[in-house]
């Protein structure tokens, strides 16, 4: 384990090790560890969907019946499936029936531009298509663009809504009521019917190793990259969850809203609550100004969520004075959350009843999704937590895989069973960031830059890509953007590197004033005067711009890439 094996002070060695245990991971797929949850549990509720209750035997018939009706439709072993879909039933039932059979799933963001579809499609030669109301007309304008596509699956968000329920939310969401399909294109109550026609069982036929699901990043250059991800990666995944979150038990539910075409919502929010026995309450779509509805409405012991979701919670009227004991747990991943922020939610949850902490995990979809998280019991300040179970952490010169000693920065490198298999089609790409070491393990290059104390608590600095080289200096935005968030007047604030013609690189601030501040010249010199009070000053921005809010990804982090290619300073 490297430098991490020597912890010997209480009280860390203590937490260390309660999240180092080794887990034995079974050599099979998903589907048959959630098999083993309905066999289990059969009573239990597996999900719910607006209201909708399905327990684990009817969850296991019915991707029991699902993989009979992909048969029927044509798919293999070995077959890409693309599934164009946000969370409902059906496509997390489509993911265990195609893992069943040997598919592999090919994940997508339906808000996904017609070139990023296309790519993505024909990056894997994917076969089939599954896809939603909110992503035909776009898949219906780039047919003839796929290399491989045989047959589509059209299957409606609102395909496990009672009438009115569906009637509601295709009208809130602007959907078209009925949608002509064409001929190559199978709806979903014909697909679903063919099940009827194979009377063979299907047999589970994958191991730990086999590739189950191809998720999407942006990769070292920036090109979208296929990560394939196998059986054992998400079931350790779930495993490991399962072991660090001891709250997590059969029956437990979990508001499960972080998408599946993302390892955090398929392998933590999915998966992790399925392997665990437990409720997700599934949802396709949740408004950020609503969250705090969807909490009290649904009352789940369990919320998985970015950070984003989290700011305006602990100053909601509606929570004010709202009992919050159902909640015991809630995990923060996919961008990093602030010390200021999950200190003020930590005392706002004790307040309100609750016994859970805000578990900030840290991770990469490389490594499927969270391999340092937050123990409950303790925590230090800036850190972001240890590793969780059968995970290395190793602090590297960047470039290199010279271990670097405590308290050094350098890049962060993982090893461990949620390391992936493989960037798709890109050798090279793949060599890039997986690497052996001189342990003769594989590490994970996650292009990240942090440090690890004497205790094993890691400290995220900066991405590598995302650091800032000014006049020979070392800027690690987050720490500006950290100091900038203290500012009683500042609602959220982005950091970038922009060109200097002899300094390299300059900072500038993106920010965004809380509701009811007005911009003018005393609110701006106030904002200056605390930054130039407390960040060095060859950190200290060069120039301020302010926007009624940030850019944000499909996944909801701030798009840094947008903000460095705008050259507005006001908005």
């Amino acid at each position: 384990m490297g430098k991490t094996q020597e912890k010997t002070d209480y009280p860390w060695y203590k937490y260390y090790v309660g999240m180092q245990k080794h887990i034995d991971y079974p050599d099979v797929s998903m589907y048959e560890m959630v098999r083993r949850s309905a066999n289990s549990y059969p009573s239990n509720i597996a999900y719910t969907y607006f209201g909708n209750k399905v327990t684990y035997k009817t969850f296991l018939k019915r991707i029991d019946e699902t993989a009979k009706a992909f048969i029927r439709m044509g798919v293999k072993k070995g077959d890409y499936v693309s599934i164009i879909m946000p969370n409902t039933p059906e496509a997390i039932t489509c993911v265990y029936a195609l893992n069943k059979i040997g598919a592999i799933c090919n994940m997508l963001h339906p808000l996904y531009s017609e070139e990023e579809i296309k790519y993505a499609v024909n990056l894997v030669n994917s076969k089939y298509l599954v896809v939603c109301d909110i992503v035909y007309k776009k898949i219906k304008n780039i047919r003839d663009k796929f290399n491989n596509v045989e047959k589509i699956l059209y299957i409606p968000l609102s395909e496990s809504m009672d009438p009115l329920t569906s009637f509601a939310f295709k009208i809130t969401n602007g959907l078209k009521i009925s949608l002509p399909l064409e001929d190559d294109v199978i709806p979903y109550y014909r697909f679903i019917s063919r099940a009827k026609f194979h009377k063979k069982e299907v047999k589970d036929v994958l191991k730990g190793n086999d590739v189950a699901i191809i998720l999407h990043s942006g990769g070292t250059t920036g090109k979208s990259k296929g990560i394939a991800l196998t059986n054992l990666n998400l079931n350790a995944l779930a495993l490991s969850e399962l072991e660090i979150i001891k709250s997590m038990k059969p029956g437990v539910s979990c508001l499960s809203i972080m998408p599946i075409f993302h390892g955090f919502g398929l392998g933590c929010t999915m998966h992790g609550v399925f392997v665990g026995k437990g409720h997700a309450i599934i949802l396709p779509t949740v408004n950020p100004k609503k969250f705090a509805d969807t909490i009290l409405k649904y009352k789940p012991n369990a919320i998985a969520v970015v950070p984003s979701m989290l700011e305006g919670l602990y100053k909601n009227k509606k929570l004010v004075d709202a009992d919050l004991s159902f909640i015991k747990c809630i995990v923060c991943g996919g961008d990093s959350i602030s010390d200021k922020l999950r200190k003020k939610l930590d005392t706002f949850l004790y307040d309100h009843g609750s016994e859970a902490t805000i578990r900030a995990a840290y991770g990469m979809t490389e490594c499927t999704a969270g391999v340092i998280m937050i123990p409950k019991e303790i925590s230090k300040d800036e850190s972001i937590g240890i590793p969780t179970p059968d995970t290395i952490i190793k602090i590297v010169k960047p470039n290199t895989t010279e271990e670097l000693p405590y308290k050094e920065e350098g890049e962060i490198c993982i090893s461990g069973p949620t390391v992936m298999k493989e960037y798709i089609n890109e050798k090279e790409e793949t060599k890039n960031v997986l690497k052996t070491h001189k342990d003769g393990k594989l590490y994970l290059h996650s292009g990240d830059i942090g440090y690890m104390d004497k205790d094993g608590f890691v400290y995220f600095k900066s991405r590598l890509k995302r650091m800032i080289v000014s006049s020979g200096y070392n800027i690690y935005p987050s720490v500006v953007e950290n100091i900038i968030l203290e500012h009683p007047y500042v609602s959220a604030c982005a950091v970038v590197g922009v060109p200097h013609p002899y300094k390299k690189e300059v900072i500038k601030a993106y920010i965004v004033l809380k509701k009811g501040i007005v911009l003018n010249s005393e609110v701006k010199k106030s904002i200056k005067e605390h930054c130039e009070k407390n960040i060095a000053s060859y950190a200290l921005p060069y120039a301020y711009g302010y926007r009624k809010e940030l850019p944000k990804t499909l996944v909801g982090k701030v798009a840094y890439t947008e903000l460095i290619s705008d050259d507005k300073e006001e908005i």
